[in-house]
């Protein structure tokens, strides 16, 4: 069996995108042209890979096994790129890197100094939530991630801490709950929350922390994006936990914040994957990480 590079990374494509078209337009060739290679490759394989529905293409149980294998495949390909082309110093390549959306503004000045250093470094950035990031990890799409901890597979992922902030309740202007020095989880039970999608690492902190002080918290919406979220609290619709970094480039003439008692932390951290060297690029990462942490 001889199956092109390339054809694997037109079949993932391909799977992300569940479209023949866009994945054409994304793999730079005809939509015939992928056509035909992924008919070969069924054919090369003896088995029928995916199902073609109203434009939409699903995986068959074949297809599901073969997508994680041309996965670990591509990821190792592209270490043994990396240390083929940095065997006399870290000149070139690429880094792929996951960061959560709430974490981007926080990370500027270590990606800043990255770049100075390693100018012929590509930068291929991708945004997901903290489970997002470690399913990348696990699955050989990223080369390391930074995300908030604790992570869900510890025990196949490697961490090294960076910094950590307070966490503030956020409250409208003139709410109840305004009068007091500080909340605990029980002050929240009779008002709506606003929380995190589920893939984020902070929601799913802040569940765990509330469940493990006996409160259930009433969730009536969810948001990726942070400014949404306060956005939606300014408008009374309820009540969040917002990280102290993102707090302060709020409009806080319009928001109250107040500490938690007792007092939680947003931990951050890079992580990357248990038994599995780093490219590199990552591990050049980690080192001037380490630095930034030093002083």
């Amino acid at each position: 069996m001889n199956i092109p590079i390339k054809t694997l990374q037109c079949f993932l494509t391909l799977v992300e995108t569940e479209n023949f078209t866009r994945a054409a337009q994304k793999c730079f060739i005809t939509q015939p042209t992928l056509s035909k290679m992924i008919q070969r490759l069924e054919e090369s394989l003896g088995e029928t890979l995916l199902i073609r529905n109203n434009q939409k293409v699903v995986l068959t149980q074949a297809g599901q096994l073969f997508e994680h294998s041309a996965r670990e495949i591509l990821g190792q390909w592209h270490r043994l790129q990396e240390d083929m082309s940095n065997l006399s110093g870290l000149k070139s390549g690429r880094l792929r890197l996951g960061v959560c959306p709430m974490m981007s503004s926080l990370i500027i000045g270590l990606l800043t100094s990255y770049r100075k250093r390693y100018p012929g470094v590509e930068l291929q950035m991708y945004e997901y939530g903290g489970f997002g990031c470690e399913q990348a990890l696990l699955n050989n799409s990223l080369d390391i991630a930074f995300t908030a901890l604790p992570t869900t597979h510890e025990a196949q992922l490697v961490n090294q801490p960076l910094t950590k902030y307070p966490l503030l309740a956020c409250l409208p202007e003139g709410h109840p709950l305004a009068e007091k020095d500080h909340l605990n989880w029980q002050d929240f039970e009779p008002y709506p929350f606003i929380l995190y999608n589920e893939d984020f690492s902070l929601a799913k902190l802040i569940n765990r922390l509330s469940r493990k002080a006996g409160v259930q918290l009433n969730i009536a919406f969810r948001s990726g994006q942070w400014d949404f979220l306060a956005a939606m609290v300014e408008a009374d619709m309820g009540v969040a936990i917002l990280p102290e970094p993102i707090c302060n480039r709020l409009n806080a003439s319009k928001l109250i914040f107040k500490p938690m008692q007792p007092a939680m932390t947003w931990d951050l951290a890079l992580i990357w994957r248990q038994n599995l060297p780093l490219t590199p690029a990552a591990s050049a990462l980690l080192e001037l990480s380490k630095q930034k942490i030093d002083h």
